[in-house]
């Protein structure tokens, strides 16, 4: 990548605080801890673990000595790997103790756990780990939140690789990874047992409804470091700044009147929008889909339909791109 193309991929402020992470570990924090050898499995039972908010924090255990948190930390430090066995497991992964101390390790940083949204599926994954000793790092660690976060994905990279790779990154890099885990807010891309987060706003300049769409586990992927938090071992990544903001250039491609091909990507009560190309897309309005009267949008045209629209406006500024079906006009 050349210098020139650099400066026209200057990254926006990358978020990097306490949120940055907050929908990964929601599920563990919230979830209501089962502990197979005393519990009802509240996995059967949604509404019961959704009442359970808070009530069972996953780090809290009777009697937390202030030495194991000093023990831990030292450990952490020195990225050393710790073996630690499964005592339990919620919505959101696994459960491990460490002397005092209840750890969290999220089913994403799980080797080998199937990528599915099935519940069922899911918790027999959890369920089956359970009783099992795990090879862990520590990838979190916050004593004053009883926070303490694990990851068996990490323990595969070699002692100081993951200080290492974060010392030597810096925001502008181009990194190469594998995609570990895929959410609604984002993906997860392994760089060489650390993790950083694409989040869904930086996959595309287009429209993205679900990472998924875009994006597959165990995929390489190339990306555009845009922030590294050392002190939290985070770093924020993005793929469509890999390319240039189409909306830059929009209006020394395109002109008013000027007949365009597209493909409708969302149906609204106003109208409709279309992607003309990856990252730009037009809305037209329900007064351009057709002549005469009709109920819905919806009647006229559908998602994945091809269409060919006339260009109406251009607000490079504004990311916006007034189109309409009625060509001749």
């Amino acid at each position: 990548m050349t210098m020139d193309m650099r400066q026209d991929l200057k990254p926006a402020p990358p978020t990097l605080d306490e949120g940055y992470w907050q929908a990964l570990l929601s599920e563990g924090e919230h979830a209501i801890t089962y502990h197979p050898d005393t519990d009802h499995d509240p996995l059967l039972d949604d509404e019961a673990a959704d009442s359970a908010e808070e009530k069972h924090p996953y780090t809290l255990l009777r009697g937390v000595c202030d030495a194991d948190w000093e023990a831990i930390t030292q450990i952490t430090q020195a990225d050393q790997v710790i073996d630690l066995k499964v005592v339990g497991y919620n919505r959101g992964g696994l459960l491990v103790e460490w002397r005092t101390l209840r750890g969290f390790v999220p089913a994403s940083q799980l080797l080998d756990f199937p990528s599915t949204s099935n519940g069922i599926i899911r918790r027999n994954a959890l369920l089956n780990r359970v009783g099992d000793v795990l090879r862990l790092r520590v990838i979190e660690l916050n004593p004053q939140k009883n926070r303490l976060i694990l990851s068996e994905r990490a323990a595969q990279a070699d002692p100081g690789e993951r200080e290492n790779l974060l010392t030597r990154l810096s925001p502008g890099d181009i990194v190469r990874g594998f995609v570990t885990n895929l959410c609604e807010f984002g993906a997860f891309v392994d760089l060489g047992g650390l993790e950083g987060l694409i989040h869904i706003s930086e996959l595309s300049w287009g429209r993205v409804g679900h990472p998924a769409s875009m994006l597959q586990r165990g995929q390489e992927v190339e990306a555009y470091v845009l922030g590294v938090d050392q002190d939290q071992g985070r770093i924020a990544l993005s793929i469509k700044r890999l390319r240039p903001d189409p909306w830059k250039t929009v209006e020394e491609r395109y002109t008013v009147n000027q007949i365009v091909e597209g493909v409708i990507t969302n149906v609204v009560d106003f109208g409709a929008f279309a992607c003309i190309e990856e990252g730009l897309e037009g809305l037209i309005h329900v007064s351009e889909l057709a002549e005469g009267h009709f109920l819905h949008p919806r009647n006229v045209v559908s998602e994945g339909q091809h269409v060919r629209a006339r260009i109406l406006t251009i607000n490079g500024a504004a990311r916006r791109l007034g189109l309409s079906l009625r060509l001749n006009e």
